[in-house]
């Protein structure tokens, strides 16, 4: 596995993650500990409300939108938190058997002024069902650790 830092990021960068499926199991699970809306965890409730059917919760979708490009180990080594999240776009519901995929983009590089061991790496990540469907969108500032001096 590649050993990425803050100084291996370049504006434009693309990143693609691993799907991720969600189960009728996993939705509920979450939304009963997490976000228990009636849509979340009851498939009948979530017949009766405008989506439908049972939909996960769009906290759940960020996580599992940013597991995703975790999986991909460039975190790895420079992860050292995020600094909030940006924005938060919810294009269309998450539903039990489909797959995300996340793409992350790298949109920003802004080296700290105050703690120069690390910068931000202002990142996008769309998340994308089996059917190439846009699901998420959400913007973090990554902090990344700059690689060690020798």
């Amino acid at each position: 596995m590649t050993k990425f830092f803050f100084e291996d990021f370049t504006v434009g960068q693309k990143f693609e993650g691993k799907g991720i499926t969600l189960t009728e199991a996993s939705i509920i699970e979450f939304a009963l500990s997490y976000d228990p809306q009636p849509f979340h965890i009851d498939a009948q409730a979530g017949e009766q409300s405008p989506f439908e059917g049972l939909i996960a919760s769009g906290f759940q979708t960020i996580a599992i939108t940013f597991r995703s490009f975790w999986e991909t180990g460039v975190m790895a080594y420079c992860g050292a938190g995020g600094g909030g999240i940006d924005t938060v776009k919810w294009h269309k519901p998450v539903r039990p058997g489909d797959t995300i995929t996340t793409t992350a983009t790298v949109l920003e590089i802004i080296p700290s002024k105050s703690k120069p061991e690390q910068g931000i790496v202002r990142m996008r990540y769309e998340g994308s069902n089996q059917k190439g469907d846009k699901v998420i969108t959400v913007e973090i500032p990554q902090i990344m650790k700059r690689a060690p001096q020798i």
